[in-house]
C-alpha cells in the first residue's frame, strides 16, 4: 500500500482509534475525539532548554554520589575503554529510552548515576532476559517486579516496559535509599537483596566494625557493582580521557505514547507507523505475542516521536481488520493436533507461534493464538527454522576459548545472525564481552 504523509492538523483530523499522549493539555479534534496529552515532560522546564542539543551534559551536571579513589573503578574504566565497541553500542542503544529515564530521575532529585544503571543490569537492553530469569533493562526477577506492580501474564511482561520498569526500579531505590541511609548501600542491596545487605550490616555491628558500603562483606558482584557504575560515569564524564567518543544523543523524547482501543497486530503498527517490527519490539519490549490484546482499557505503546502522525494518518486510510488472530482457549484434553485441524492451519506453525515446543496437549485454562490465513503469509517465512522469538534475549557472557562458531552451536543461531544482532564487524569476541542471543 503506498501511503501518503500529512501535516499535524490533517492528521489529528483523521484519529480514529486511539489517543495519542504529547503534552499536559487535552483538546478535541475535528471527530469530537478527545486528546490528552501528557508526554515526557521534566518538571525543570529551565534544565531541559540549557541542554537543548545534548543530553549528556544534562546527566553530568545531575551527579550526587560521592566517590573515594578504588582500584575497582580504575579496573573497570581499563575494561571499558578497551572495549570501544561495545561501549559505543550500548549508549547508542540508550538512546531510546535515555531522555525518558533521566527525566524522571530528575523529577524525584535523584542522584543522575541511578539513569546509568541500566548500562551495568542489562547495557539498557530492554529485551534483556539473565539466566536467573530477571528481565528487562532493569533486570526485575518475577517476585519483586509483582510486587511494585509489574503485570506478567500470558500477553505481557512489563518487566520489560520502558516507563512502567523505570518507575517500579526508581520508587524501589527510592525505598531502598529511605531503608539504608545511602544510594551506595541502596544500589548494593538492589543487586544482592536488602536482606543480605541488611544481615551484613548486622554482623558488622555485633563486631564493632563500619557499616557502610565499602566496609560490608558482600559478594564479589554487590563489591563491584558501584565501582562499576562509578567507571561508566567517569567516562562519559571525560570521554577523552579514556580515548572514546559519546554518541550524539539529545535532549529531546524519542517515544510517546499512543493508547490503543481495539486489538491490532504489531506487524500492522510498524507498518502503519512505517518503522521496522525490531524498531518497534524495541519500544514496546514487553507484548509477547504478535497482537496487543485490548480488553477493558486502553493498552498504552511507544512510537517515534516523529511517526506519530504518519501512523494516525496510515491508520486512517487502512480498511482492512486490525488484527488477524485470534485467542482460543482449548477444550480439556484436546490436543494440539485437533485444535490445528479444528482451524485448517499447520500444526508446525501452531506450535511455532505459541512457543509449545513439542508438546501434544495443552494445559489447563491455557491461551493460544489462532493465525487467519493473511497473518499465515504475512508472519512466516518458508523455513520455520528462520523464526526467532526476539521478544525472549538470552545474554551470553563470552568465556576463555569460546569462539562464535562455539556459542552459535550452543544457541543453535547462525553465526550470521549473531553478528547481525549484535552489530559486530568481524569474527573477534573478547573474553568477558557481553552478547545477545536471540531465542
Amino acid at each position: 500500500m503506498n501511503f501518503e504523509r500529512s501535516s499535524l492538523l490533517k492528521t489529528l483530523a483523521l484519529i480514529l482509534f486511539f489517543s495519542i499522549t504529547t503534552s499536559t493539555q487535552s483538546e478535541t479534534n475535528a471527530l469530537g475525539q478527545k486528546i490528552t496529552v501528557i508526554g515526557q515532560e521534566n518538571t525543570d522546564i529551565k534544565s531541559q532548554t540549557s541542554y537543548k542539543y545534548s543530553i549528556w551534559p544534562r546527566i553530568n551536571n545531575g551527579y550526587q554520589m560521592k566517590q573515594r579513589p578504588s582500584r575497582r573503578i580504575r579496573n573497570y574504566e581499563t575494561w571499558y575503554s578497551k572495549r570501544p565497541e561495545y561501549f559505543q553500542r550500548m549508549l547508542e542503544r540508550s538512546e531510546k529510552y535515555l531522555f525518558y529515564v533521566v527525566g524522571e530521575v530528575q523529577k524525584r532529585n535523584m542522584p543522575m548515576e541511578i539513569a546509568l544503571l541500566p548500562m551495568i543490569e542489562s547495557a539498557y537492553n530492554p529485551i534483556a532476559t539473565s539466566r536467573k530469569k530477571a528481565a528487562g533493562m532493569w533486570q526485575f526477577i518475577p517476585s519483586t517486579g509483582k510486587i511494585y506492580g509489574l503485570k506478567q501474564n500470558w500477553w505481557v511482561d512489563d518487566r520489560r516496559t520502558v516507563m512502567e520498569a523505570t518507575n517500579a526500579a526508581l520508587n524501589y531505590l527510592e525505598k531502598l535509599h529511605k531503608e539504608f541511609g545511602t544510594w551506595e548501600l541502596a544500589l548494593a542491596s538492589y543487586n544482592a537483596g536488602e536482606g543480605r545487605v541488611g544481615r551484613a550490616i548486622k554482623r558488622n555491628k555485633r563486631n564493632k566494625k563500619p557499616t557502610g558500603y565499602y566496609s560490608l562483606r558482600l559478594p564479589r558482584e554487590t563489591k563491584n557493582y558501584v565501582p562499576k557504575l562509578f567507571a561508566i560515569k567517569n567516562i562519559i564524564s571525560n570521554p577523552k580521557k579514556y580515548g572514546l567518543d559519546l554518541p550524539k544523543i539529545k535532549n529531546e523524547p524519542y517515544f510517546e505514547v499512543v493508547e490503543v482501543v481495539k486489538n491490532i497486530d504489531t506487524q500492522l503498527i510498524a507498518r502503519l507507523s512505517e518503522i521496522s517490527i525490531e524498531e518497534f519490539q524495541l519500544l514496546n519490549p514487553q507484548y509477547k505475542r504478535p497482537v496487543i490484546n485490548v480488553k477493558n482499557v486502553p493498552e498504552k505503546i511507544n512510537l517515534p516521536y516523529q511517526n506519530i502522525h504518519i501512523f494516525n494518518y496510515n491508520l486512517h486510510s487502512y480498511k482492512k481488520p486490525l488484527s488477524n488472530w485470534n485467542a482460543y482457549k482449548p477444550k480439556k484434553k484436546e490436543s494440539v493436533a485437533q485444535v490445528a485441524k479444528k482451524f485448517g492451519i499447520d500444526r508446525k506453525i501452531l506450535i511455532q507461534v505459541n512457543r509449545l515446543e513439542r508438546r501434544k496437549s495443552f494445559r489447563k485454562n491455557s491461551t493460544i493464538l489462532i493465525p487467519n490465513k493473511d497473518a499465515i503469509t504475512t508472519y512466516f517465512p518458508t523455513n520455520l527454522n528462520e523464526l526467532y522469538n526476539y521478544s525472549s534475549i538470552i545474554t551470553h557472557k563470552v568465556s576463555p576459548g569460546q569462539t562464535l562458531s562455539h556459542i552459535s552451536d550452543k544457541y543453535n543461531i547462525s553465526v550470521k545472525d549473531i553478528k547481525e544482532f549484535n552489530e559486530l564487524r568481524s569474527d573477534r569476541i573478547i573474553i568477558g564481552d557481553t552478547l545477545d542471543i536471540p531465542k
